[in-house]
């Protein structure tokens, strides 16, 4: 692969020749111009350039026993351009890097490869490059990279001031409902199937609401996140960056169908749920008011919806605010709380 260091000849280079063609190489794109098979890729670029990392690790981010290779690598490329939605970046190439344990055969790898491949072909994303390496977890790293005609089409998490309003596109709470069912598959037991189904993929396939976020940067967003660690714990990157206080009204939620039922059978919040489970990849925003209409037909003309659900005030910090008055702490998923 380009950009890979070990150019010993054997099993490796074998293996990425398949990889290679596994993806449907050779790569091309409207700015590449040397893709895998080199030292490293080349691209001619205009206008803005945004660079992205991620890292999922078997055990962290997924289990290989409750998921498909393929799945694996759809997620591994899903979850990395959904920060390139966020900006509303248009997506460009990625860059892969596999660390692979010595249980993960050929056949499996070209599986995992396969799912990447399937992703970057739905998402017009160039797979330009990468590594390959022994690992004892399967842990793959993707840098994706995206682009916009100017730096100020770019929405970051700093731009939400007060009076603003909040919104989130499409549902929440089913990857972390899927992720219940898939944990303590007993709580499929009197739920729709087809229901059930879907919030498990909501877990292992997400999809980044690239053509969401470009909209939404087109109607001049304020601020933005995708929800990758729960809406509680996003909200407050954007309150910390913007130094703003951000309301969420939790009676105002676009629940996922099925997350009432699964939570309410598994005995936990389905606000819990929605708020704090994380992986929804859905797309906080900050909106100016006056600009609310026309935002949110632009969303849905992309075949999403979004909902708005608070404001933004003076102060820093996040209240979710029951339709009681109550609140609740802005919490989220971390990965080193975790462990």
């Amino acid at each position: 692969m380009a950009g890979a260091g070990d150019k010993r000849p054997g099993g490796e280079f074998d293996l990425i020749a398949k990889l290679v063609q596994r993806a449907g190489e050779p790569a091309t794109g409207e700015r590449l111009r040397v893709g895998i098979g080199d030292d490293a890729a080349v691209t001619v670029v205009e206008g803005a350039t945004v660079t992205s990392v991620d890292m999922l690790v078997d055990g962290v981010h997924f289990r290989r026993a409750t998921s498909s290779l393929r799945e694996i690598g759809r997620k591994a490329l899903s979850v990395a351009l959904s920060d390139l939605a966020a900006m509303g970046a248009r997506p460009g190439e990625a860059y892969v890097a596999l660390g692979l344990p010595s249980d993960l055969d050929e056949a499996r790898c070209l599986e995992l490869y396969g799912g990447l491949g399937e992703v970057a072909a739905e998402t017009a994303t160039t797979l330009a490059g990468g590594d390959v390496s022994a690992a004892p977890a399967l842990t793959l790293a993707v840098t994706v990279v995206g682009y916009a005609p100017t730096p100020e089409r770019l929405v970051g998490r700093s731009g939400a001031r007060a009076g603003h309003a909040l919104a989130v596109t499409g549902d929440l709470g089913g990857a972390a409902a899927g992720l219940l069912i898939i944990e303590r598959p007993a709580l499929r037991a009197g739920l729709d199937p087809a229901v059930t189904e879907a919030l498990a993929r909501r877990q292992t396939d997400p999809t980044p609401r690239l053509a969401a976020g470009a909209a939404l940067a087109g109607a001049g967003a304020a601020a933005m996140i995708d929800l990758s660690d729960g809406l509680g714990a996003d909200a407050a990157q954007i309150a910390a960056a913007s130094e703003a206080w951000l309301r969420i009204e939790l009676d105002r939620l676009p629940l996922a169908a099925g997350v009432a039922e699964v939570a309410a059978a598994a005995g936990v919040d389905p606000i819990d749920v929605a708020t704090a489970g994380g992986e929804d990849y859905e797309l906080l925003v900050a909106i100016a008011p006056q600009r609310v209409s026309e935002t949110v037909a632009a969303v849905e003309a992309t075949g999403t919806t979004l909902t708005v659900v608070g404001e933004v005030s003076e102060g820093e910090g996040v209240e979710l605010r029951g339709a009681d008055g109550g609140r609740r702490p802005a919490r989220g998923f971390d990965h080193f709380d975790a462990r």
